[in-house]
């Protein structure tokens, strides 16, 4: 009689815990656990603690949500070198792994701080972050500020739907420092010539002037030499490769 091996002692085998809002991991321990529930679609890690995201409603995170979306990405396909990203997993440091609503970095091949890893995940501080903050305040404007402003991420925008309201700040002397709006209700990064946003149309729902503001930077001279240099950028580095 051939004996069949003794089915192994379920009692020994480690068991994979899914993540919980508040649990404090190593970013091993956090990477192993959201691979290992592909139902997840949205956790973060912020300074060791883990913030799991609930089911977000069409209104007042998925429209707003969009409408950014469209904005940067209007700027995306008229700027050479840039490059936008949807909610993807930043690697920070040890203790902090993000997963920003939108990124907007510069390729690192035009000079730009941040690179994809070998895993696919954004690999340092994109150039600009942008956070839809409903429930989610508190933390977009503490606890993950201090985040993104410790790793130099330069420009960072956060909606705040409940209130109606659009935070902008760009790092300068290594301090956030918000944006104000000019006269005609516009605010124009610093670190993205031609990037302008009417705060006002965008806060209303109306895109059709948030697009047409845009254009008009799109059009400057500024963003002209901005897609200039980063072509030249990239020409430097793939000449020297």
């Amino acid at each position: 009689m051939t004996l069949l091996p003794a089915p192994p002692d379920r009692t020994l085998l480690p068991t994979l815990l899914p993540l919980e809002n508040g649990d404090r991991l190593s970013i091993s321990e956090f990477e192993r656990r959201y691979h290992a529930m592909p139902q997840l679609k949205k956790a973060e890690l912020i300074e060791g603690v883990v913030y799991v995201a609930s089911p977000l409603r069409f209104e007042p995170h998925a429209e707003p949500h969009g409408n950014l979306i469209g904005w940067l990405w209007t700027y995306k396909i008229a700027t050479s070198g840039v490059r936008l990203g949807d909610n993807p997993t930043v690697r920070l440091d040890l203790d902090n792994e993000p997963q920003p609503d939108v990124v907007l970095l510069i390729d690192a091949r035009c000079g730009g701080q941040s690179q994809i890893d070998e895993d696919g995940y954004v690999e340092n501080a994109p150039e600009l972050v942008a956070e839809v903050a409903a429930s989610s305040a508190s933390i977009d404007l503490h606890d993950k500020m201090r985040v993104y402003r410790r790793n130099g991420v330069q420009e960072y925008i956060v909606w705040r739907v409940l209130e109606n309201n659009l935070d902008w700040f760009s790092l300068q002397a290594g301090d956030y420092v918000p944006l104000e709006a000019d006269e005609a209700g516009m605010i124009k990064s610093l670190r993205f010539p031609g990037l302008w946003l009417a705060v006002a149309a965008l806060l209303s729902g109306d895109m059709a002037t948030v697009l047409a503001v845009l254009q008009q930077g799109l059009h400057s001279t500024e963003h002209g030499e901005f897609v200039q240099q980063l072509q030249q950028q990239l020409s430097q580095g793939t000449s020297n490769s």
